[in-house]
């Protein structure tokens, strides 16, 4: 299987390797068992409903059942890959995700064509085809992901030596070492701030590449020390979090 190459913010390349099919399948069972599983509970309760409403219930009950059978296999998927970073919660549960063909972030309109294409994956004739383009592209795409231009991925895990804190809220615990701060401009803070959200996704070269580039220079020009035993990573987000509050930047 090969791997999808992305070009990040910071001129490296990034692989994710592309989804198996067994994944791919183990994926879609589980949904299709979630999804299912929602159904009836909500046809149970649309029942009981209509039965204390009379009339009534009944006329909305069935409706609604019918639009849930129709419609909800298109909005679970949809509507999950959109607004979750392309993942459902049977593609969280195998590792894998769905991203644009360039390596971005599934984008709504995406999540729309390629979903609203997957009944074609079923029809006989379309299902050989959907089939033979998934083995027959190195991406293993299939119809939906090549009109949505989308590709299935293994998720990376990065496994940081260190717990970032967070620098949204409080005080951080190293504030006290990094001074006042009234030399650092706000373009420094903003490349700071970029740097530590990005810094548990990297590649542990790219962290370290990250802190020679941006952390090191700017430390060294308001003079925070670094001291010993202590992730560099901490120090810079303690300058993010009193630099930011100090400014309204927060």
């Amino acid at each position: 299987m090969s791997d999808l190459a992305v070009l990040s913010p910071e001129k490296t390349v990034i692989t994710f390797p592309v989804a198996a099919l067994g994944s791919r399948v183990l994926a879609q069972v589980i949904d299709l068992l979630i999804y299912f599983g929602g159904f009836v509970v909500c046809s149970i309760i649309f029942s009981l409903a209509a039965g204390l409403l009379g009339e009534l219930g009944a006329a909305l009950a069935v409706p609604l059942m019918m639009f849930g059978a129709t419609m909800g296999p298109f909005l679970y998927f949809i509507l999950f890959e959109a607004l979750w970073n392309g993942q459902t919660l049977g593609k969280k549960t195998a590792g894998i995700r769905v991203r644009m063909a360039d390596g971005t972030p599934i984008t709504f309109a995406a999540a729309l064509g390629r979903n609203l294409i997957r009944p074609a994956d079923f029809l006989p004739g379309a299902y050989f085809f959907g089939l033979v383009a998934m083995f027959t592209n190195t991406r293993s795409q299939r119809l939906g992901d090549l009109a949505a231009g989308t590709v299935v991925v293994h998720e990376r895990r990065v496994m940081p030596r260190f717990t970032p804190a967070p620098y949204v809220l409080g005080k951080h615990p190293w504030e006290d070492h990094v001074g006042d701060l009234r030399s650092m401009t706000q373009e420094e803070y903003f490349a700071l701030k970029k740097m530590c959200d990005r810094f548990p996704e990297l590649a542990e070269a790219i962290q370290n590449r990250m802190l020679q580039q941006v952390w090191n220079p700017i430390a060294t020009r308001i003079k925070i020390e670094n001291p010993p035993n202590v992730h560099p990573i901490y120090l810079a987000e303690a300058v993010v979090m009193k630099f930011g509050r100090s400014k309204g930047l927060m």
